[in-house]
């Protein structure tokens, strides 16, 4: 079954992520990172996304306000129904596919589509009045 990952970068801004050796690292500042793909700490994601998806967290905590980044990864045909964001939502595709929808139901003919390569960005959303 082939997976569609998706970087999702919860942040205003987000820094380049490039591989380098260890001994590159260590000249790195503390306030940067570097994150080689081998690097990268996977688990399961948050219990609000559905069952399947994979999540590393590379900056910032996503259960606190202020900048973060994080990845997901996502088996094909994985469906996150529709919430809402208290910040901005930048979502870049690594390889797959991912589409993208607004509103209150989920409808998958009314979603962009993004290929691998693509980026789009959510604009903060307020919880429904019924929520």
């Amino acid at each position: 079954m082939r997976k569609a990952m998706l970087l999702v970068v919860a942040a205003l801004f987000a820094g380049a992520v490039s591989e380098a050796s260890s001994d590159e690292k260590s000249m790195m500042p503390p306030d940067h990172g570097v994150f080689a793909p081998g690097d990268i700490k996977w688990g399961d994601a948050s219990p609000i996304l559905p069952y399947g998806a994979k999540m590393a967290v590379l900056k910032g905590d996503p259960s606190k306000e202020g900048i973060f980044v994080l990845r997901l990864k996502v088996p094909a045909g994985y469906r996150i129904m529709p919430h809402w964001h208290p910040a901005y939502e930048n979502v870049t595709v690594i390889s797959g596919e991912a589409n993208i929808g607004m509103g209150e139901v989920f409808d998958k003919t009314k979603g962009v589509k993004i290929p691998a390569g693509g980026f789009g960005y959510l604009a903060p959303r307020p919880r429904s009045s019924d929520g």
